[in-house]
């Protein structure tokens, strides 16, 4: 296994294939424009595609939040990344949350969202860019950009709608609303919704479900539905074809069929 990346504002964790990262700045609610959140996040990432030990990411957050998404009061008195020019500005959102929207969605392995509390604006998006969500009884979740005067510049316009639907997002989008976990899970953005002391050990038995299965195909699959967004269909059958054509030479695949014909003749 490869060593973990150094990181500033988060903690690493791997168990049986299953990572965990925790967002370590519950004093600022796991913010992400004033912290290292998301540069840790992309670190994490770019090291989970490089390393075959993982099979799933869980993220969640320290605290009462699991992310908050931008810092108000360094918007109000104008501090840090606001108090830059427009085109500086535009530049930190490149570098920074942008990178980190890309790096989530380039992920090869599944990511579960264990939302323990505020996923609002930045942090709602986030959890939209994992495949999966689980939430506390207690989160609350919320596309609240327009409250502000500002868009979802970390591409969340393009990740809630996939999840949702479009005049779904286009309601939340436009009242800026906060809803619960039970309208959330109503809307399809929650798999799940959980006790506030289930979630951690739910989200542990999905990801380690998916981790069990053989890596390779639990990737290729991950990769098949992000494709399968763009992609015409028969080009997209094409692709599968000469991608199973790979998976049936792996000795992954020779286990699992072992495996499963030894269970059938029990």
């Amino acid at each position: 296994m490869t060593s973990f990346p150094t990181l500033s504002d988060c903690q690493l964790t791997l168990d049986n294939g299953v990572a965990t990262l925790l967002f370590d700045r519950h004093d600022v609610r796991n913010e992400l424009t004033g912290t290292e959140i998301a540069a840790d996040i992309v670190r994490v990432c770019e090291w989970i595609n490089s390393c075959s030990d993982v099979g799933v990411l869980i993220i969640t957050g320290a605290g009462s939040s699991f992310c908050a998404g931008g810092n108000i009061h360094d918007m109000a008195e104008r501090r840090k990344m606001f108090a830059k020019p427009p085109m500086e500005i535009q530049e930190h959102y490149r570098r920074g949350i942008q990178a980190m929207a890309l790096a989530v969605y380039g992920l090869e392995v599944p990511a579960i969202a264990a939302i323990n509390g505020a996923a609002v604006g930045a942090g709602l998006d986030l959890a939209c860019m994992c495949d999966i969500r689980i939430g506390s009884a207690h989160a609350k979740m919320g596309e609240t950009f327009v409250n502000l005067g500002i868009i979802p510049g970390d591409g969340g316009a393009w990740f809630l709608p996939r999840i949702v639907g479009d005049q779904r997002a286009a309601e939340m989008a436009f009242s800026g609303r906060i809803i619960s976990a039970e309208e959330a899970l109503d809307y399809g953005l929650l798999l799940e919704v959980v006790p506030p002391e289930e979630l951690a050990g739910r989200s542990q038995a999905l990801a380690r479900e998916f981790a069990a299965k053989p890596r390779t195909a639990l990737r290729i699959a991950k990769r098949l539905l992000r494709s399968s967004r763009r992609m015409e269909l028969p080009d997209f059958l094409d692709m599968c074809a000469g991608l199973q054509g790979l998976c049936h030479t792996t000795e992954e695949h020779e286990d699992a069929v072992a495996a499963m014909v030894a269970r059938l003749r029990k």
